[in-house]
């Protein structure tokens, strides 16, 4: 579970703390402002980023009994995920192979069979077509080759991962750089879903550059959380995925207490990213609460959706006061993100628009949002699988000291 490591990162986030220190990034960095709307980088982008690399599609917990399964929306694609009865997770395009109708409605539940609501072809929930309507006036059809179409799919960290494009290595191992050995430690496969909500908003790099980003904390969020921060971050890298940590007094908490009592929540503390749009935040409630934000980009260029799932652990006791207290702390994330970051993100892009700035920047104290939008074109220059999989083979783990 990597223990060892979270306890040398927070050593190190304990004697900046002490010391006023925060690391920095070599040089500011410049990004051209085109970028959060030019259309032929959007397509790229999806294209090359989102239509390949590993996406989190949802949660073990969500589908862990025979037959259980969700349906849902990944970038405009229709997507099941399904346990099927001999355990195995997979995952289908939500498509039936007779018209294309969508055979289940977006939600979750639990079902031996997949009926279409259109002319009432079915599939088992391995995907096989197994029913077909009126067969015998139909006419000759192999069903052992029309079976719903199969997205490449694997679980990890009690996470769920799939890749859009039919017949695609996943590539998990390589795509995650060692990051899944250091998540494993949020311990979703014991969590439960207590609530989720989604939020529209702009550019999804926009969106995205805000959960890469404790420099603003204190000042867009000054009426809420806001003045209970500093500004400071410190930003680990496995390949593209990232981890930022504040050396402040929540690192100063550790400094009388023995390292082998260090609780797992002080290490987790801070925001984790995995590439390309998933950011996991870590809220106190009573209990532990992980705000997992799934973020995607919208029909346009300026626009994105995010899915923001709250967890907790499937062992926590919930009675009616803490109830309540989750609802409340759900209630007050909402509205941070919905009316601070992307209501500023929205006028951000608006003004970006305008063309009046060329190139926009992150400083040497935004290492963050430069990795990230460095992977981004690194990414989107792979035109093809093997260079994807040399970029990925290249990949370096990398803790700012």
């Amino acid at each position: 579970m990597n223990r060892d490591l979270l306890i040398d990162l927070a050593r190190r986030n304990l004697a900046h703390a002490k010391a006023g220190t925060v690391p920095l990034a070599d040089d500011v960095y410049q990004v051209s402002a085109s970028r959060y709307q030019d259309p032929e980088m959007w397509e790229s982008e999806i294209t090359r980023i989102f239509k390949r690399v590993p996406l989190v599609f949802g949660f073990s917990s969500e589908v862990n009994k025979p037959g259980s399964y969700r349906a849902t929306d990944v970038v405009d694609v229709p997507v099941i995920i399904v346990r099927g009865n001999d355990g195995v997770l997979r995952s289908f395009v939500n498509m039936c192979s007779h018209r294309g109708s969508m055979v289940v409605e977006e939600g979750g539940g639990v079902t031996q069979r997949f009926t279409c609501p259109y002319h009432a072809w079915s599939y088992d929930n391995r995907g096989a077509l197994v029913g077909i309507r009126d067969r015998d006036v139909f006419g000759e059809i192999d069903i052992s080759c029309h079976g719903l179409t199969e997205l490449p799919c694997e679980e990890r960290a009690g996470l769920i991962f799939g890749c859009l494009t039919p017949g695609m290595g996943l590539n998990l191992d390589q795509f995650l750089c060692g990051f899944g050995e250091v998540i494993e430690n949020f311990n979703f496969a014991n969590c439960k879903i207590v609530g989720r909500e989604q939020v529209e908003g702009p550019n999804w790099k926009i969106a995205y550059d805000g959960y890469l980003d404790y420099y603003h904390l204190p000042i867009l969020h000054r009426e809420t959380f806001g003045p209970n921060w500093n500004n400071k971050a410190v930003y680990d890298s496995w390949g593209p995925h990232q981890r930022m940590s504040p050396p402040d007094e929540r690192a100063l908490v550790l400094d009388d207490i023995p390292e082998d009592e260090w609780q797992l929540e002080h290490l987790l503390t801070g925001v984790w990213t995995i590439f390309p749009n998933i950011s996991i935040g870590t809220f106190d409630v009573g209990v532990p609460m992980y705000m997992v934000s799934q973020l995607f980009p919208g029909d346009t260029p300026e626009t994105s959706i995010t899915t923001q799932s709250f967890l907790i652990s499937a062992d926590s006791k919930v009675d009616e006061e803490r109830e309540v207290i989750i609802e409340k702390q759900m209630e007050f994330l909402l509205r941070v993100v919905r009316d601070e970051d992307y209501y500023t993100g929205s006028r951000i892009q608006r003004a970006i628009s305008t063309g009046a700035k060329e190139q926009i920047f992150f400083g040497r104290n935004e290492a963050g949002g430069q990795n990230f939008h460095r992977w981004v074109d690194d990414f989107i220059a792979c035109e093809d699988e093997t260079t994807y999989l040399k970029l990925l083979s290249n990949a370096e783990v990398i803790f700012q000291t």
